[in-house]
C-alpha cells in the first residue's frame, strides 16, 4: 500500500459554515495525519498524510464539504514533511491557526 502527503486549498463559501470543525472530524475517522486552517483571503488550507486511498478519498469529500459549505474549487498538490510538520506537537491532526 503506497503512502501520500498532498496540500488542498478549497475555495468558496467555506469559512463560517464549520468547515475546518469536518475536515477535522473525517480526518480524524479515516485515521489521517495533518492539518487545517483558515486563510485570510477565505480559503482553507488543509494537508493530508496517510494511505494513497484513504487521502484520495478524503479530497473527494472535500470537494463537497460539510452541507452548509459551498465549495467553488480545490486544488490539490504533492506536499512533503515539512508541511506535515506544521501540525502540533503530539497530535495526529490539529486544527491551526488563520494566516
Amino acid at each position: 500500500m503506497s503512502s501520500a502527503i498532498v496540500h488542498v486549498t478549497v475555495r468558496g463559501r467555506v469559512q463560517g459554515v464549520g468547515y475546518r470543525n469536518w475536515v477535522e472530524h473525517q480526518a480524524l475517522a479515516s485515521r489521517l495525519e495533518g492539518w487545517v486552517r483558515n486563510r485570510r483571503d477565505g480559503s482553507v488550507e488543509a494537508v493530508f498524510a496517510g494511505p494513497a486511498d484513504i487521502v484520495a478519498n478524503m479530497i473527494v469529500r472535500c470537494r463537497r464539504g460539510p452541507p452548509s459549505a459551498r465549495v467553488e474549487a480545490l486544488t490539490e498538490e504533492p506536499a512533503g514533511a515539512g508541511e506535515l510538520n506544521l501540525r502540533r506537537p503530539g497530535q495526529g491532526f490539529s486544527v491551526l491557526p488563520t494566516v
